[in-house]
């Protein structure tokens, strides 16, 4: 039961953050189309630094769940990984409920209070002259705190099943980082060649 728990938790962060991986490619097109426009045709736009805060914003709140199920939260884990697995699982256990909750439930309640004022007055941004609307950015806020409270869940049930059996229960894995995937490009090329 508490795997299923685990494994919807992360999917539904994958969706989520593969979903708002595209600000992106918006931001890396509008960047470039501003730079364009802005030293080659003398001629900026009003909107494209309000467009790159926007985009940058939305990946920020929303992506947080989505690195946290992935375990890609930068850890001192210098002494961390010399740990037996149920030693790091009791150790995470303690910073989850005395720093972790506190922070994110905080900022769910803030968050909430903060993007529900943007959206009565229908916020718009004072960095430009034609007002583009920020409330829905500021909207985000309490719900990417949201789903990183649940992604906190799933990383909490994570710790009771490796206090259990010793040992972590798998992640998803749907990214690596380039220097694992030369690592393992350069053993296969290495068995291949014997």
């Amino acid at each position: 039961m508490i795997d299923k728990i685990i494994y919807g938790i992360d999917q539904l962060n994958r969706m989520v953050g593969h979903a708002f991986a595209w600000c992106i490619i918006i931001l890396t097109f509008g960047t470039s189309y501003e730079v364009f426009v802005r030293y080659a045709l003398n001629d900026p736009t009003s909107w494209a630094f309000d467009m790159s805060y926007l985009m940058y914003g939305a990946l920020f709140f929303m992506a947080g769940a989505y690195t946290l199920s992935r375990n890609g939260h930068v850890r001192g884990d210098f002494i961390y990984r010399m740990w037996r697995p149920r030693t790091q699982a009791i150790v995470e256990l303690v910073l989850y409920a005395l720093f972790f909750y506190p922070g994110v439930l905080a900022l769910v309640y803030a968050g909430w209070g903060y993007g529900a004022e943007a959206f009565r007055i229908r916020e718009v941004s004072s960095n430009s002259p034609i007002g583009i609307p920020i409330w829905h950015l500021k909207m985000l806020i309490p719900f990417g705190a949201a789903l990183l409270a649940l992604q906190g869940l799933a990383e909490v049930l994570r710790c009771i099943s490796c206090i259990r059996e010793n040992r972590w229960p798998p992640r998803l894995h749907d990214v690596e980082e380039t220097e694992t995937v030369l690592m393992h490009a350069t053993e296969t090329k290495a068995e291949g060649a014997k």
